[in-house]
């Protein structure tokens, strides 16, 4: 063995050592609260890659998702094929610069609201995602803490995915893993449209 494969290996012996106390100490289970947050690419698809997990492992799945009502999404038609397995929900207008209509988004995000109550009483859901509720919250459709109240009173192992830009404090506080991504370069801004398959 060479000198560099040598002090590699000892390298990852000590990292080893390391991870290896790390998942010693883990050793509470809890449902979780995720936020993935940040003007990037990607909070969504993080969400639904979650959800795709979930049923792997025969989990039930709630959706439901606030602002994008307006349009078809790929998401939408792949998980409404497990009508046994997910409760699929879209509750949205469009985006708010679409509706430009303050009261009804706010009648939209409480009837939304309405439906993730249901699936947070229910203890049979084991993973629900929110996707873009803290728009929701940014625009203050709803309000952050009667959201975080309902959350609290959800079964204790129930994990909960929050997606969406500009995620309110309160959310990040409350929230057990917080991700943000970041906008480094979007073909947008290029003059691409959005492609089915990877925004659609």
């Amino acid at each position: 063995m060479t000198d560099k494969a040598q002090r590699h290996q000892a390298r990852m012996q000590k990292q080893k050592q390391i991870v290896d106390a790390q998942i010693q100490q883990a050793d509470n289970d809890k449902g979780l609260l995720l936020c993935i947050t940040g003007n990037g690419k990607g909070k969504s698809s993080s969400g639904f890659g979650m959800v795709a997990r979930a049923l792997g492992h025969d989990m039930n799945v709630g959706i439901v998702q606030f602002i994008k009502g307006a349009m078809s999404t790929g998401e939408e038609a792949f998980y409404r094929r497990f009508p046994d397995k997910v409760a699929y929900h879209v509750v949205g207008d469009g985006f708010t610069w679409d509706t430009q209509n303050l009261e009804q988004d706010k009648r939209s995000a409480e009837q939304g609201w309405a439906i993730v109550k249901s699936l947070l009483a229910n203890p049979d859901i084991n993973l629900i995602l929110l996707d873009e509720l803290n728009i929701v919250l940014k625009m203050q459709y709803l309000h952050s803490n009667l959201v975080l109240q309902d959350l609290a009173k959800r079964p204790s192992m129930q994990h909960v995915i929050i997606t969406g830009r500009g995620a309110p404090p309160a959310i990040i506080d409350a929230a057990d893993t917080v991700s943000r991504i970041d906008d480094v370069k979007h073909a947008f801004r290029d003059g691409i449209r959005a492609q089915k398959g990877v925004e659609l």
